[in-house]
C-alpha cells in the first residue's frame, strides 16, 4: 500500500541573481561540510527495464493535486507514463498536457499530469552527503525539484517547523540557474534562506547536485563546486531544525506562484531525467565504526540489528556486528543510523540509555573525557552499566560520575 504524503514546498521568491564572483571564490575554497570518511548507505541507480516503475521498497508515489499548494497546475499520478525507467539507467519523470482521469484541481479541470515520489517511512538520513545526477526539463512553468523534509512532518510537527532542505530547484525558463534553500520556523516560503547558482544550461546535459550536511552546517554544490554554506548564524535568531532525520523527494511540478505558468512557448511532454540518487554517511551500511568496550571487556551493543526508536543499549560479548559499531559525529555517538540517547531527555540517576533518531537535543550530546568517561553533557552524568554488572544484556543508564569500573569506556577516536 502506497503512503500518500500531503506536504509540499511553499513557493520561493528569489531574484535570479548570479553568485558574486568573490563570494563564489570564498565558498568554493572552503572544504565541504563533510563529517569524515563516508560510504554510500542508500542509493537508487534506476537500472530497471524500460517502462518499469520506481522500486516500491524505496519510494512512495504520491497522487493528487498537491492540495493546491503553491497553486500548481499538475495532477500527480502513479502511472508509468509519468514516472518510469528508460532502460538506460535513468528514471524519467514526465510532465504531460493531458487529463486521462478527468481529475479536478484547485483551479478546475486539471490540465497536466506529472509525478512526485518520496522516501517517507522507508528511508531517512541525518547528516551525510545527499546527491543526484540529473538533467533538467525546460519551458515556462516547468519546475523540477530534488529536496528533503523532516520526517516529523508526518507525526504532528507541521511545516515549516519540521524543516525543508531544497537541494536543487530549477525554473524551466531560466536554464542556467539552480537554487538551494532551507526553510524553517521564521524563514519559510519567500523568506527561505538560500541563493541561486549560475552555471551552464542545465537542460543540455547531466549535472550533479548535492548537499553535504553535518551538525549545524549544510553546504550546497553543483558538479562538486560548493557555492553556499548555511549555519544557525544565518537564521537571525530563528531555530535551526536540521539536526534530525529527513526524507528525500523528487518531483516535477507544472506551474505555481513562483515559477509562473506554461504559456504558448512551453512544449509538452517535458522530462526530468535522474541518473541516480545516493546518500553517503559516516556509518556506512556495514560495520565501519569502532567498538566501545566497558566493564568486563564487553561491548556497547544495540539490542537488535534493525532498531526502532527506544531500542535498548546494553553490554554484550563483542561480536563484530553492526550493532556494535559506533561513530562519533560532533558531540553525538551513533550506530545503525541512530543516536545514543538518554530516554525522554531525562537527567536523573538511573535514566536508561537507548537508541533514537538523531534530533540534536541535549539527550544525545555526549563528551568523552581523558579519564575514559562518557558524559551526557545535559545531565553532567556518566554512562553507567547497571548494578556494576558485566553480564550480557546489562542495561546502560546515566548516573552521577563515581570513577567506578562500570563507568569506564574504551572509545576509539
Amino acid at each position: 500500500m502506497r503512503t500518500r504524503v500531503v506536504v509540499s514546498a511553499v513557493a520561493l521568491a528569489f531574484s535570479a541573481l548570479a553568485v558574486p564572483a568573490a563570494q563564489q571564490a570564498v565558498v568554493a575554497a572552503a572544504p565541504a561540510a563533510g563529517v569524515g570518511t563516508m560510504a554510500v548507505t542508500w542509493a537508487d541507480e534506476f537500472n530497471g527495464p524500460a517502462g518499469s516503475r520506481v522500486d516500491g521498497s524505496k519510494w512512495n508515489t504520491e497522487t493528487g493535486n498537491n492540495n493546491g499548494n503553491n497553486r500548481e497546475h499538475q495532477w500527480y499520478t502513479d502511472s508509468a507514463s509519468n514516472a518510469s525507467m528508460d532502460g538506460a539507467g535513468n528514471l524519467v519523470i514526465t510532465a504531460r498536457k493531458e487529463n486521462p482521469g478527468n481529475w479536478n484541481c484547485w483551479y478546475g479541470r486539471c490540465q497536466y499530469t506529472s509525478a512526485r515520489i518520496n522516501t517517507a517511512g522507508k528511508f531517512t538520513t541525518t547528516y551525510g552527503k545527499v546527491e543526484a545526477r540529473m538533467k533538467m526539463p525546460r519551458g515556462k512553468g516547468i519546475w523540477p525539484a530534488f529536496w528533503m523534509l523532516g520526517q516529523d512532518i508526518n507525526s504532528g510537527n507541521p511545516w515549516p517547523n519540521s524543516g525543508e532542505i531544497d537541494i536543487m530547484e530549477f525554473l524551466g525558463h531560466d536554464l542556467d540557474t539552480v537554487y538551494g534553500t532551507i526553510h524553517g520556523p521564521g524563514y519559510s516560503g519567500a523568506g527561505g534562506i538560500g541563493m541561486p547558482y549560475n552555471g551552464p544550461n542545465f537542460a543540455d546535459g547531466f549535472h550533479t547536485f548535492a548537499v553535504e550536511w553535518s551538525p549545524n552546517s549544510i553546504a550546497w554544490s553543483v558538479d562538486g563546486n560548493v557555492y553556499q554554506r548555511r549555519t544557525p548564524a544565518d537564521l537571525g535568531g530563528n531555530t535551526w531544525v536540521f539536526n534530525k532525520p529527513f526524507f528525500v523527494i523528487l518531483n516535477l511540478a507544472v506551474g505555481g506562484e513562483w515559477p509562473g505558468y506554461p504559456d504558448a512557448s512551453t512544449t509538452f511532454p517535458q522530462q526530468f531525467v535522474i541518473d541516480y540518487v545516493r546518500v553517503s554517511t559516516v556509518d556506512g551500511g556495514t560495520p565501519t565504526g569502532n567498538r566501545i568496550t566497558g566493564i568486563g571487556g564487553k561491548c556497547l551493543d544495540v539490542a537488535g540489528a534493525n532498531p526502532a526508536n527506544g531500542t535498548p543499549v546494553q553490554l554484550y560479548d563483542c561480536n563484530g556486528t553492526a550493532a556494535q559499531q559506533w561513530t562519533r559525529q560532533g558531540d553525538t555517538i551513533r550506530a545503525l543510523g541512530k543516536c545514543l540517547d538518554a530516554a525522554s531527555g531525562g537527567t536523573a540517576d538511573g535514566t536508561l540509555v537507548q537508541l533514537w533518531d538523531c534530533n540534536g537535543t541535549g539527550a544525545q550530546r555526549w563528551a568523552v573525557s581523558g579519564a575514559n568517561d562518557i558524559v551526557n553533557i545535559q545531565a553532567n552524568k556518566c554512562l553507567d552499566a547497571q548494578n556494576n554488572s558485566s553480564a550480557n544484556g546489562t542495561r546502560l543508564q546515566i548516573w552521577t560520575c563515581t570513577g567506578a569500573a562500570n563507568q569506564k569506556w574504551n572509545v576509539a577516536a
